[in-house]
């Protein structure tokens, strides 16, 4: 009796491992895509931090008594240097002028951004870039 209920079950054991080993392989590859996206966020975060301190100083420098146009010049340089294809400058002559930092930042996901802006210091930034503008009168 106890040989024939000992057949019926063979193979059994081996579909409850190739279930769990799979249900454990999407539960692994779910993590590694959060981790993933995490790190492309805090990357994207890092950008727009120092994107805000180029601009903050390219608003210092240009609201200086003299103008000093080296220092600019010079954050324009770090600007480069610490942002992927990095810009920065001054945009619009009348008050309120803007500083301004731009990057190349490609958003894998494509979805709308909830009050994004339109233009960045009264100028677009044109499709793969990001901003930081601060105002600034002289």
């Amino acid at each position: 009796m106890m040989h024939a209920h000992v057949s019926s079950q063979r193979g059994q054991t081996l579909m409850e491992v190739l279930v769990a080993v799979a249900v454990t392989a999407v539960t692994v590859l779910g993590l590694i895509a959060v981790q993933l996206a995490i790190a492309r966020d805090a990357r994207g975060m890092s950008y727009r931090v120092q994107a805000a301190l180029v601009a903050d100083a390219i608003a210092e420098a240009a609201r200086a008594p003299n103008a000093n146009v080296a220092a600019a010049n010079q954050w324009k340089t770090r600007a480069a240097s610490l942002l992927p294809k990095g810009d920065a400058g001054i945009v619009g002559g009348s008050d309120p002028a803007y500083a301004r930092a731009t990057w190349a930042w490609q958003a894998s996901l494509s979805y709308d951004i909830i009050d994004a802006p339109v233009s960045c210091g009264d100028g677009d930034v044109p499709q793969g870039m990001q901003c930081v503008a601060i105002a600034f009168s002289r």
